[in-house]
């Protein structure tokens, strides 16, 4: 393998801009299997599932740029950490969906609902930063949104839990809405580590 001593063209910014739109693809396929009758969420969940192998195959691509790229426009170390970021953003909206299906769950609590709007917007914000990343000093309100966002979710998170707890009668059912809800917390969780690694992008860069 031989490596490049110069960016060559720097394919990492258009590779990371196409793995955020992943994420836009990802939440708006679960948010239609959350919204849908439960009968048709198998082809959704299905669908999900080539979000996230098309995600995959990006975080591959990235890796594989890095591993024969000797001068990265970006530190290797932040490049590999954002992008694995995104890619677990996707994993985890692809698991909750698998979770739903699999788990055969006819109703959800309204707050899962608040769970994926966050997310959501969380996506489409990402997706519009990644173009950015050339002068990452001017993503300030980015960071800065997905992480309000990520309080809020943490709120309906424990909103939900406390109201599954509360009014809980069947202890399997509870189990199965618990990993649910925590699935997407992850979600939450992991969109707030990219928007953490733009910002350390952004710390190096200035």
């Amino acid at each position: 393998m031989r490596l490049r001593l110069t960016p060559r063209g720097s394919p990492f910014y258009e590779l990371l801009t196409a793995l955020a739109q992943e994420l836009v693809r990802a939440a708006d396929q679960l948010a239609q299997l959350l919204g849908t009758d439960p009968a048709a969420r198998t082809g959704l969940a299905e669908g999900l599932r080539e979000v996230e192998q098309a995600a995959d195959e990006i975080t591959h691509a990235i890796i594989r740029d890095l591993n024969q790229t000797f001068v990265t426009p970006i530190d290797r170390d932040d490049i590999y950490r954002l992008a694995s970021s995104l890619d677990d953003c996707v994993d985890a909206m692809e698991e909750a969906g698998d979770r739903i299906v699999l788990y055969h769950v006819d109703r959800l609590p309204s707050g899962v609902l608040d769970q994926m709007s966050v997310l959501q917007r969380a996506a489409e914000l990402t997706a519009q930063a990644m173009p950015g990343l050339r002068r990452p000093a001017g993503l300030a309100e980015y960071w800065v949104e997905i992480n309000r966002l990520e309080n809020e979710a943490d709120r309906t998170y424990r909103a939900l839990l406390a109201e599954l707890y509360s009014g809980a009668t069947d202890p399997i059912q509870l189990m199965k809405l618990r990993e649910i809800v925590d699935t997407l917390e992850r979600a939450a969780d992991a969109f707030e580590r990219v928007a953490g690694a733009v910002e350390t992008i952004a710390l190096k860069e200035s």
